[in-house]
C-alpha cells in the first residue's frame, strides 16, 4: 500500500509530468486559457493514459517474448492513436460543447509526449522498481497519478492565466512571453516537493 501511495505522490507532486518532466507542454500552454477546457482536456488525457497502459502493458510482454521489443514505440503510438480516435468519436457524439472547445488539441493527444512517456515509463519501472514487484496494478496507479498531476498543472495554470488577463502586464511581455514566465514560476514552485516521498519513508 505504501508503494501505491508513493506512486500517487510522485506522479502528482514530485515527478509531475508537466512541471517536473516537461512533457505535454503543447496542451498545457494551448488549452489552459479556460478552466472548463483545461479540466476537459485533463479528463480525456487521464482516460487515454489508463486505457493505453491497460493495452500496452500486456502488449509489451508479448513483444518481448517474440523478440520484437524494438517495435515498442511504434506499437505504443498506434495504440494511443486508436484510443484517441475513440475518445474523439465519443466526445463528438455525446459532449459536442467540449469537443468544439478542445478543437485541434483533442487529436493532438495522439502526439502528447506525456501519454507516450507514461506507458514507456511503466515498462522501465519494471526494472527500476523490481524490488517492489512493479506489476500491472502499479502501472495503472502510476498512469492515474501522472494524469492527475497533468490535471493539477492544467487547473493551476488556468487559474494563473485568468489572473493575467486582468493584470497590468508591460506591453513587451504580453502574450506568449508572460505565459512562459508564469509557467516557469509555477514549475519552480513544485521544486519544493523534492524529497517528499523519501522524507515520508514511502519507498523505504
Amino acid at each position: 500500500m505504501k508503494f501505491y501511495i508513493a506512486l500517487l505522490v510522485m506522479g502528482i507532486l514530485t515527478q509531475n509530468f508537466v512541471l517536473s518532466k516537461f512533457l505535454g507542454i503543447c496542451p498545457f500552454l494551448g488549452v489552459s486559457k479556460k478552466l472548463n477546457t483545461a479540466v476537459g482536456m485533463s479528463a480525456a488525457v487521464i482516460f487515454v493514459m489508463l486505457l493505453a497502459t491497460a493495452a500496452t502493458y500486456p502488449l509489451n510482454i508479448l513483444l518481448d517474448k517474440n523478440g520484437l521489443g524494438y517495435l515498442q514505440t511504434i506499437v505504443f503510438i498506434l495504440v494511443i492513436a486508436a484510443l484517441v480516435q475513440m475518445v474523439e468519436i465519443i466526445l463528438k457524439k455525446y459532449v459536442q460543447s467540449l469537443y468544439k472547445a478542445l478543437g485541434i488539441y483533442l487529436p493532438l493527444i495522439t502526439t502528447n509526449c506525456a501519454v507516450l512517456g507514461v506507458v514507456i515509463l511503466n515498462i522501465d519501472n519494471i526494472t527500476n522498481y523490481a524490488s517492489y514487484n512493479f506489476g500491472f496494478g502499479h502501472a495503472m496507479m502510476n498512469s492515474f497519478a501522472a494524469g492527475a498531476g497533468f490535471m493539477l498543472a492544467m487547473v493551476l495554470f488556468a487559474g494563473v492565466r485568468s489572473r493575467l488577463e486582468t493584470a497590468d502586464v508591460p506591453k513587451f511581455l504580453k502574450g506568449l512571453p508572460i505565459t512562459l514566465i508564469s509557467a516557469a514560476i509555477v514549475s519552480m514552485s513544485f521544486l519544493g516537493f523534492t524529497g517528499l516521498v523519501e522524507g515520508l519513508g514511502l519507498l523505504a
